[in-house]
Protein backbone atom coordinates (compact mmCIF):
# COMPACT_ATOMS: atom_id res chain seq x y z
CA UNK A 1 0.00 0.00 0.00
CA UNK A 2 1.78 3.18 -1.35
CA UNK A 3 -0.29 5.75 -0.06
CA UNK A 4 -2.87 6.21 2.40
CA UNK A 5 -5.40 8.68 0.26
CA UNK A 6 -9.17 7.87 0.22
CA UNK A 7 -8.59 4.52 1.74
CA UNK A 8 -10.51 3.58 5.14
CA UNK A 9 -8.41 2.30 8.15
CA UNK A 10 -10.43 0.58 11.08
CA UNK A 11 -8.26 1.33 14.74
CA UNK A 12 -8.91 0.12 17.76
CA UNK A 13 -7.21 1.75 20.97
CA UNK A 14 -7.79 4.69 19.48
CA UNK A 15 -8.36 6.73 22.44
CA UNK A 16 -5.40 7.57 23.30
CA UNK A 17 -1.42 6.75 22.62
CA UNK A 18 -0.44 5.29 18.87
CA UNK A 19 -4.30 4.73 18.32
CA UNK A 20 -5.08 8.31 18.34
CA UNK A 21 -1.52 9.38 16.84
CA UNK A 22 -1.90 6.68 14.13
CA UNK A 23 -5.13 8.81 13.62
CA UNK A 24 -4.63 11.70 13.13
CA UNK A 25 -1.73 11.00 10.88
CA UNK A 26 -3.49 8.96 8.92
CA UNK A 27 -5.95 11.76 8.33
CA UNK A 28 -3.53 13.90 7.67
CA UNK A 29 -2.70 12.14 4.61
CA UNK A 30 -6.71 11.83 3.78
CA UNK A 31 -7.53 8.45 4.85
CA UNK A 32 -10.89 8.28 6.30
CA UNK A 33 -11.48 6.45 9.88
CA UNK A 34 -13.57 3.98 11.93
CA UNK A 35 -11.95 4.43 15.28
CA UNK A 36 -13.04 2.24 18.43
CA UNK A 37 -11.78 1.72 21.97
CA UNK A 38 -14.17 1.27 25.47
CA UNK A 39 -13.46 5.23 26.71
CA UNK A 40 -15.78 7.21 24.55
CA UNK A 41 -14.69 10.83 25.54
CA UNK A 42 -11.49 10.30 24.79
CA UNK A 43 -12.33 8.63 21.49
CA UNK A 44 -14.40 11.66 20.71
CA UNK A 45 -11.57 14.02 21.45
CA UNK A 46 -9.39 11.49 18.82
CA UNK A 47 -12.30 11.72 16.41
CA UNK A 48 -12.04 15.59 16.51
CA UNK A 49 -8.30 15.54 15.74
CA UNK A 50 -8.47 13.57 13.01
CA UNK A 51 -12.13 15.42 11.43
CA UNK A 52 -10.22 18.42 11.24
CA UNK A 53 -8.32 17.00 8.58
CA UNK A 54 -11.69 16.89 6.03
CA UNK A 55 -11.37 12.83 6.27
CA UNK A 56 -15.01 10.85 7.32
CA UNK A 57 -14.85 9.46 10.89
CA UNK A 58 -17.14 7.15 12.45
CA UNK A 59 -16.89 6.22 16.51
CA UNK A 60 -18.10 3.50 17.98
CA UNK A 61 -17.51 2.05 21.83
CA UNK A 62 -16.12 -1.47 21.45
CA UNK A 63 -14.20 -4.18 24.15
CA UNK A 64 -12.19 -6.13 21.93
CA UNK A 65 -12.14 -8.84 23.63
CA UNK A 66 -15.84 -9.55 22.88
CA UNK A 67 -15.95 -10.97 19.41
CA UNK A 68 -19.47 -10.46 19.17
CA UNK A 69 -18.93 -6.33 19.65
CA UNK A 70 -15.78 -6.34 17.09
CA UNK A 71 -17.50 -8.17 14.73
CA UNK A 72 -20.91 -5.77 14.22
CA UNK A 73 -17.88 -3.25 14.43
CA UNK A 74 -16.40 -4.34 11.51
CA UNK A 75 -19.43 -4.76 9.58
CA UNK A 76 -20.93 -1.49 10.51
CA UNK A 77 -17.77 0.19 9.49
CA UNK A 78 -17.86 -1.25 6.20
CA UNK A 79 -21.78 -0.40 5.06
CA UNK A 80 -20.45 3.48 7.06
CA UNK A 81 -17.62 4.14 4.83
CA UNK A 82 -18.42 1.95 1.60
CA UNK A 83 -15.37 -0.46 2.30
CA UNK A 84 -12.06 -0.76 4.74
CA UNK A 85 -8.73 -1.25 3.50
CA UNK A 86 -6.89 -1.30 6.71
CA UNK A 87 -7.12 -2.48 10.40
CA UNK A 88 -4.91 -1.72 13.12
CA UNK A 89 -5.24 -4.12 16.05
CA UNK A 90 -3.86 -1.82 18.41
CA UNK A 91 -5.73 -1.39 21.73
CA UNK A 92 -3.50 -3.21 24.74
CA UNK A 93 -2.82 -3.39 28.47
CA UNK A 94 -0.28 -3.92 30.95
CA UNK A 95 -0.61 -6.49 33.38
CA UNK A 96 2.53 -6.98 35.80
CA UNK A 97 2.49 -9.90 38.28
CA UNK A 98 4.56 -13.06 38.58
CA UNK A 99 4.05 -16.26 36.91
CA UNK A 100 3.06 -18.17 40.46
CA UNK A 101 0.94 -15.05 41.65
CA UNK A 102 -0.97 -13.70 38.89
CA UNK A 103 -4.31 -14.58 39.09
CA UNK A 104 -6.34 -16.11 36.38
CA UNK A 105 -9.28 -13.75 36.33
CA UNK A 106 -6.39 -11.06 35.53
CA UNK A 107 -4.36 -13.59 33.24
CA UNK A 108 -7.61 -14.05 31.48
CA UNK A 109 -8.13 -10.36 30.87
CA UNK A 110 -4.97 -9.26 29.46
CA UNK A 111 -4.82 -12.53 26.82
CA UNK A 112 -8.59 -11.21 26.01
CA UNK A 113 -7.75 -7.66 25.00
CA UNK A 114 -3.96 -7.93 24.01
CA UNK A 115 -4.23 -11.53 22.09
CA UNK A 116 -7.70 -12.26 21.08
CA UNK A 117 -8.86 -8.66 20.89
CA UNK A 118 -6.19 -9.02 18.02
CA UNK A 119 -7.32 -12.20 16.82
CA UNK A 120 -11.16 -11.24 16.80
CA UNK A 121 -9.99 -7.87 14.52
CA UNK A 122 -8.24 -9.70 12.69
CA UNK A 123 -11.09 -12.29 11.74
CA UNK A 124 -13.89 -9.58 11.62
CA UNK A 125 -12.05 -7.69 8.63
CA UNK A 126 -10.18 -9.69 6.69
CA UNK A 127 -13.62 -10.66 4.43
CA UNK A 128 -14.07 -6.21 4.21
CA UNK A 129 -9.97 -5.89 3.09
CA UNK A 130 -10.08 -8.64 0.58
CA UNK A 131 -13.04 -7.14 -1.36
CA UNK A 132 -11.02 -3.84 -1.15
CA UNK A 133 -8.72 -5.34 -3.22
CA UNK A 134 -5.78 -3.52 -1.06
CA UNK A 135 -5.96 -4.60 2.20
CA UNK A 136 -3.25 -4.64 5.31
CA UNK A 137 -3.27 -5.93 8.81
CA UNK A 138 -1.85 -4.26 11.54
CA UNK A 139 -1.08 -6.50 14.76
CA UNK A 140 0.61 -4.77 17.60
CA UNK A 141 2.91 -7.17 19.68
CA UNK A 142 6.25 -5.63 21.76
CA UNK A 143 9.48 -5.65 22.49
CA UNK A 144 8.25 -7.76 25.05
CA UNK A 145 7.08 -10.18 21.98
CA UNK A 146 10.55 -10.45 21.21
CA UNK A 147 12.33 -11.08 24.98
CA UNK A 148 10.76 -12.19 28.01
CA UNK A 149 11.15 -10.18 31.15
CA UNK A 150 10.85 -11.53 35.44
CA UNK A 151 7.40 -10.36 36.15
CA UNK A 152 5.78 -9.65 32.66
CA UNK A 153 5.13 -13.14 31.89
CA UNK A 154 1.30 -12.64 31.18
CA UNK A 155 2.32 -9.62 28.91
CA UNK A 156 4.77 -11.73 26.92
CA UNK A 157 2.60 -14.43 26.59
CA UNK A 158 -0.01 -12.13 25.32
CA UNK A 159 2.97 -10.44 22.61
CA UNK A 160 4.72 -13.74 21.98
CA UNK A 161 0.90 -15.30 20.76
CA UNK A 162 0.37 -12.12 18.33
CA UNK A 163 3.87 -12.40 16.95
CA UNK A 164 3.52 -16.08 16.16
CA UNK A 165 -0.21 -15.49 14.79
CA UNK A 166 1.09 -12.82 12.59
CA UNK A 167 3.69 -14.33 11.34
CA UNK A 168 1.71 -17.07 10.72
CA UNK A 169 -1.34 -14.87 9.29
CA UNK A 170 1.18 -13.16 6.69
CA UNK A 171 2.50 -16.54 4.83
CA UNK A 172 -1.04 -17.76 4.78
CA UNK A 173 -2.23 -14.30 2.97
CA UNK A 174 1.04 -14.15 0.46
CA UNK A 175 0.30 -18.27 -0.33
CA UNK A 176 -3.47 -17.12 -1.05
CA UNK A 177 -2.63 -14.23 -3.51
CA UNK A 178 -5.68 -12.23 -1.96
CA UNK A 179 -4.48 -9.19 -2.05
CA UNK A 180 -3.97 -8.39 1.75
CA UNK A 181 -1.00 -8.51 3.77
CA UNK A 182 0.00 -8.40 6.96
CA UNK A 183 2.48 -6.25 9.41
CA UNK A 184 3.78 -7.35 13.16
CA UNK A 185 4.46 -4.61 14.83
CA UNK A 186 6.69 -4.32 17.84
CA UNK A 187 7.81 -1.39 19.74
CA UNK A 188 9.97 -0.55 22.63
CA UNK A 189 9.28 2.10 25.00
CA UNK A 190 6.42 4.42 23.99
CA UNK A 191 5.29 7.84 25.93
CA UNK A 192 2.15 6.50 26.13
CA UNK A 193 -0.32 6.13 29.38
CA UNK A 194 -0.26 1.98 29.23
CA UNK A 195 1.77 1.57 32.30
CA UNK A 196 0.02 3.95 34.30
CA UNK A 197 -3.27 2.78 33.36
CA UNK A 198 -1.85 -1.07 33.97
CA UNK A 199 -2.39 -3.59 36.90
CA UNK A 200 0.19 -4.48 39.06
CA UNK A 201 -0.20 -7.87 41.50
CA UNK A 202 0.73 -7.69 45.10
CA UNK A 203 2.77 -10.80 44.46
CA UNK A 204 5.22 -8.10 42.86
CA UNK A 205 4.91 -5.52 45.47
CA UNK A 206 5.77 -8.46 48.14
CA UNK A 207 9.00 -9.48 46.06
CA UNK A 208 10.23 -6.07 44.98
CA UNK A 209 8.98 -4.30 48.78
CA UNK A 210 8.14 -1.12 46.18
CA UNK A 211 4.49 0.34 45.84
CA UNK A 212 2.22 0.15 43.12
CA UNK A 213 2.13 3.92 42.50
CA UNK A 214 6.13 3.82 43.05
CA UNK A 215 6.18 0.57 40.31
CA UNK A 216 4.02 2.68 37.98
CA UNK A 217 6.25 5.74 38.27
CA UNK A 218 9.35 3.89 37.51
CA UNK A 219 7.97 2.07 34.99
CA UNK A 220 6.46 5.36 33.05
CA UNK A 221 9.71 7.06 33.16
CA UNK A 222 11.68 3.73 31.19
CA UNK A 223 9.16 3.65 28.62
CA UNK A 224 9.40 7.39 27.56
CA UNK A 225 12.16 6.58 25.10
CA UNK A 226 9.91 7.32 21.89
CA UNK A 227 6.88 9.49 20.94
CA UNK A 228 3.75 8.08 20.22
CA UNK A 229 4.02 10.55 16.99
CA UNK A 230 7.50 9.40 16.03
CA UNK A 231 5.75 5.53 16.53
CA UNK A 232 3.15 6.25 13.82
CA UNK A 233 5.23 7.69 11.35
CA UNK A 234 7.98 4.44 12.01
CA UNK A 235 4.50 2.19 11.86
CA UNK A 236 2.94 3.87 8.50
CA UNK A 237 5.94 4.10 6.80
CA UNK A 238 6.74 -0.35 7.46
CA UNK A 239 2.87 -0.50 6.20
CA UNK A 240 4.04 1.45 2.78
CA UNK A 241 6.94 -0.92 2.35
CA UNK A 242 4.90 -3.82 3.38
CA UNK A 243 7.37 -5.26 5.70
CA UNK A 244 6.93 -8.12 7.84
CA UNK A 245 7.36 -6.34 10.93
CA UNK A 246 8.34 -3.12 12.28
CA UNK A 247 10.90 -2.40 15.76
CA UNK A 248 9.93 0.68 16.28
CA UNK A 249 12.36 2.84 18.27
CA UNK A 250 16.10 2.41 19.13
CA UNK A 251 15.78 0.20 22.20
CA UNK A 252 13.70 -2.15 20.37
CA UNK A 253 16.16 -2.46 17.59
CA UNK A 254 18.85 -2.90 19.90
CA UNK A 255 17.32 -5.42 22.17
CA UNK A 256 16.61 -7.40 18.84
CA UNK A 257 20.07 -7.55 17.94
CA UNK A 258 20.83 -8.44 21.40
CA UNK A 259 18.20 -11.62 21.58
CA UNK A 260 19.90 -12.94 18.23
CA UNK A 261 22.88 -12.56 19.21
CA UNK A 262 22.80 -14.08 22.60
CA UNK A 263 20.13 -16.70 21.86
CA UNK A 264 18.62 -17.68 25.46
CA UNK A 265 21.73 -16.48 27.67
CA UNK A 266 20.35 -12.66 27.13
CA UNK A 267 17.72 -14.02 29.81
CA UNK A 268 21.14 -13.88 32.34
CA UNK A 269 21.71 -10.20 31.55
CA UNK A 270 18.19 -9.24 31.64
CA UNK A 271 17.84 -10.99 35.22
CA UNK A 272 21.06 -9.30 36.61
CA UNK A 273 19.01 -5.46 35.42
CA UNK A 274 15.59 -5.99 36.95
CA UNK A 275 18.00 -7.09 39.99
CA UNK A 276 19.67 -4.28 39.86
CA UNK A 277 16.43 -1.94 39.54
CA UNK A 278 14.96 -3.61 41.69
CA UNK A 279 17.56 -2.85 44.81
CA UNK A 280 16.99 0.65 43.28
CA UNK A 281 13.46 0.97 43.40
CA UNK A 282 13.99 -0.55 47.16
CA UNK A 283 16.68 1.59 48.30
CA UNK A 284 14.53 4.85 46.67
CA UNK A 285 11.61 3.94 48.17
CA UNK A 286 12.92 4.11 51.69
CA UNK A 287 14.55 6.79 51.17
CA UNK A 288 11.05 8.64 50.45
CA UNK A 289 9.84 6.87 53.54
CA UNK A 290 12.41 8.26 55.66
CA UNK A 291 12.28 11.77 54.12
CA UNK A 292 8.58 11.82 54.95
CA UNK A 293 8.85 10.40 58.35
Amino acid sequence: MKDFKNKVAAITGAASGMGRTLAVELARRGCHLALSDVNEAELVKTAELASKHGVKVTVKKVNVANRDEVFAWADEAARDHGKVNLVFNNAGVALTATVEGVKIQDFEWIMGINFWGVVHGTQAFLPHLRKSGDGHVINTSSLFGLMAVPTQGTYNASKFAVRGYTEALRMELEMEGCGVSATCVHPGGIATNIAMAGKIDESVTAKTGVSEADHKRMANKLINVTTAEAAALQILKAVENNERRVLVGPDARFLDKVVRLLGSTYQVLVMKQVRKMNNSRRSSAQHAARNAS
